[in-house]
């Protein structure tokens, strides 16, 4: 067996990778896809924590945008929505016997624990999968930042952030240019100066500021996130020196 590289990781995606091809809310394929792939993991005595967006429900610039919604309104609402995805996805790790616990930056006692770092690193060394839900808890900041910030407070060895569309970062958008190149390995630097979107801009600042690993892949392909845990090159790594 390969040794583990990273013992305790941050994935996160969005929430429109939940939602699939289908154009729904969220798609029960992609959901039990992503249990399976966490299930992998876990039973390789590595720790999972997990950031899910809120795109799929409430994409909170475009209700401002649109809507003339207060900024700082619409931010709350996508909070909001990354809940219901956390809920959604504990259900259906549970029914993959995985043992979970959701910690939201909102407090709703009902339903999520409110987030607390020692109680969420004593969950992980447990061997649960704790779901990180309402972002920061603060506006202005995306889900992708939270994915850092959280993975920083924990102590994760990386943030892996999945795709269902792309396999990792690439010059261009692949969906719309055939010649489109995908980045085996950046810096951070030279991911920040390049202005590639595939990840909110101060998510990678944090990660540099702390010597945090991030690694881009896709999801949808069986394995890969088991790999990036063994230790295999899987996708584009941003980071610092190999």
């Amino acid at each position: 067996m390969n040794p583990i590289r990273y013992r305790r990781v941050v994935l996160k995606f969005s929430g429109e990778e939940l939602s699939g091809s289908g154009g729904g809310t969220l798609d029960p394929d992609v959901l039990a896809l992503v249990a399976r792939e966490v299930r992998r993991v876990i039973d390789l005595q590595a720790q999972v924590a997990i950031v899910v967006g809120g795109g799929n429900i409430v994409r909170g610039a475009e209700f401002s945008k649109r809507l003339g919604i207060d900024k700082v309104t619409a931010d709350y609402m996508g909070m909001l929505g990354t809940v219901i995805n956390a809920m959604a996805l504990q259900e259906v790790l549970e029914n993959h016997q995985l043992e979970t616990r959701v910690q939201s930056a909102i407090a709703m006692h009902q339903i999520a624990e409110p987030f607390i770092r020692r109680r969420a690193i004593r969950h992980l060394e447990k061997g649960r999968v704790v779901i990180f839900a309402a972002g920061t808890g603060s506006p202005y900041f995306t889900t992708d930042t939270t994915a850092a910030l959280r993975a920083v407070e924990i102590e994760a060895g990386a943030v892996l952030m999945a795709k269902n569309r792309v396999s990792g970062v690439y010059d261009k958008d692949p969906n719309k240019f055939a010649d489109a190149t995908q980045f085996p390995e950046l810096s951070y630097l030279d991911f920040l100066n390049r202005g590639l979107g595939v990840i909110d801009s101060t998510a990678v600042s944090l990660c540099m500021e702390n010597g945090m690993d991030i690694w881009v892949f896709s999801l949808g392909e069986s394995g890969n996130l088991e790999r990036i845990v063994r230790g295999e090159h899987v996708g584009t790594r941003i980071g610092g020196a190999p």
